[in-house]
């Protein structure tokens, strides 16, 4: 199998499972998988969150998921224990297709880490 067959089956995977257990089958998209990784490092699954909240939580997710490749690294927990990344260095330039294959490999590699793929 391809890497880009084993990236395929592993997303359609992942997006199968988290539909069915967040969007009750209802197929969830790119955008929302980052937020749940937001929120799942956060650590406050349930909560409700204001608007800029979200967005705070889908740039937790990004460096979190990003970690791995060497662009962000783990700071600390501010008091309010939000995560906080360092920036390592930039991301190179990608175009649209190839922003969403990375974030779909990191998504994949993320699920595999924690044992849910």
């Amino acid at each position: 199998m391809s890497r880009d067959q084993e990236l395929k089956l592993n997303w359609d995977t992942l997006v199968s499972n988290l539909s069915n257990q967040f969007a009750d089958g209802d197929t969830i998209d790119l955008d929302a998988i980052i937020y749940l990784v937001g929120v799942q490092e956060l650590g406050l699954m349930g909560t409700k969150f204001k608007k800029d909240e979200k967005i705070n939580l889908m740039h937790i997710a990004i460096c979190r998921l990003l970690e791995p490749y060497g662009y962000y690294t783990f700071d600390f927990v501010d008091e309010d224990g939000w995560p906080h990344y360092q920036k390592n260095e930039d991301l190179p330039f990608l175009k649209a297709g190839e922003q969403t294959i990375l974030m779909k490999e990191a998504l994949v590699g993320y699920f595999k880490a924690t044992g849910y793929l």
